[in-house]
């Protein structure tokens, strides 16, 4: 009975109710609206007050009396405590369990895929794309150098952390909130990789930045060790990478057509043509294999590679081997 007396007080402060209005009649009007309705989404905004989400729950006959939502929500003290984002609420519940649901924080969530090799715009697509927010504003929190330091990662932008995974993510987030989902599962993994990456004598932005070429290089998963020791071998005698990718990745707008003239830029800071070591970050997101591949790479004299058409490569330990090879594969069948 106090707990009926309370919201009675509460409801007369609130909703100016007559004294005549009994506690049956109270009780009645936080009972359920439709015992056989079914859920419906529900949004919060942020920054939406008590009294607007209490009638837009009546607006969408969620509940019977928005005044008295409030007055329940004030006497048991959760005037601030409702959560921003999407929820699924039915009018078959009662006012106390439409409450309990919008202050319990099971928002609605959204899956977005990101697969392994991914640029940050192409991820930016995928969240508009699933109805997470802005891809303009998931981009700029990605260029943001100070939200990069504020979460540990030592470089001007977040290219190359963004985990590739399946992530269940709720409306309503902001950018950063987004981005900072991906960087956090970057994280969780990088804690199985730290341990083997002093081997490499690359640091952490270095170990990504070739496990981002790794991914890009080649999409069999028995390759990934063979491709990151060759890359690692032609580093530790001084040659150029001269890949493919990272040129691109230098390459404004570029149209799908890598000519002579892109090769021989030296404008281009990705341009592993002419530049010698790793480009200045990584050029896509990678996955757990290539980061492992890296740190773990296969045993091997190879220097270089060519693509054989269906999606592996050629290996070879010499020039004049691999010369024979791009003419196997590439020449002969360009002819």
């Amino acid at each position: 009975m106090k707990y009926w007396k309370g919201i009675v007080a509460a409801a007369l402060g609130v909703a100016g109710i007559a004294a005549a209005g009994t506690l049956g009649y109270l009780q009645a009007q936080l009972k359920p609206l439709d015992p056989e309705g079914v859920e419906q989404p529900f949004a919060i905004e942020r920054g939406t007050g008590l009294a607007k989400i209490a009638y837009q729950l009546e607006g969408n006959g969620l509940i019977r009396n928005a005044r008295l939502f409030v007055a329940l929500a004030r006497y048991r003290e959760l005037e601030t405590g409702l959560h921003a984002g999407e929820f699924l609420v039915s009018p078959a519940w009662s006012a106390n369990e439409v409450l309990d649901h919008l202050i319990s924080g099971k928002v609605r969530s959204y899956p977005v895929v990101v697969p392994e090799g991914l640029r940050s715009p192409d991820i930016a697509t995928r969240v508009e794309a699933a109805g997470l927010g802005s891809g303009d504003e998931f981009l700029a929190a990605v260029n943001d150098a100070e939200f990069a330091r504020e979460l540990g990662i030592e470089a001007t932008n977040l290219e190359g952390y963004l985990f590739p995974d399946t992530y269940r993510l709720p409306k309503g987030l902001t950018g950063r909130a987004v981005a900072r989902v991906m960087v956090e599962q970057f994280e969780r993994v990088w804690q199985d990789i730290e341990p083997l990456a002093p081997a490499t004598g690359l640091d952490r932005h270095q170990i990504v930045t070739l496990a981002s070429i790794v991914e890009k290089e080649t999409g069999a998963a028995e390759e990934r060790p063979v491709i990151a020791a060759v890359f690692l071998n032609r580093l530790q005698r001084g040659m150029r990478l001269e890949t493919d990718p990272t040129v691109i990745f230098g390459i404004p707008d570029f149209d799908g057509n890598l000519r002579r003239v892109h090769l021989e830029d030296e404008s281009n800071p990705y341009n592993t043509y002419r530049i010698r070591g790793l480009p200045p970050g990584p050029i896509a997101s990678p996955g757990r294999d290539a980061l492992r591949a890296v740190v773990q790479p296969a045993t091997s004299d190879y220097l270089f590679f060519v693509a054989r058409g269906d999606g592996t490569h050629k290996f070879s330990v010499s020039y004049a081997e691999h010369d024979r090879a791009v003419d196997e594969f590439q020449r002969r069948r360009r002819r």
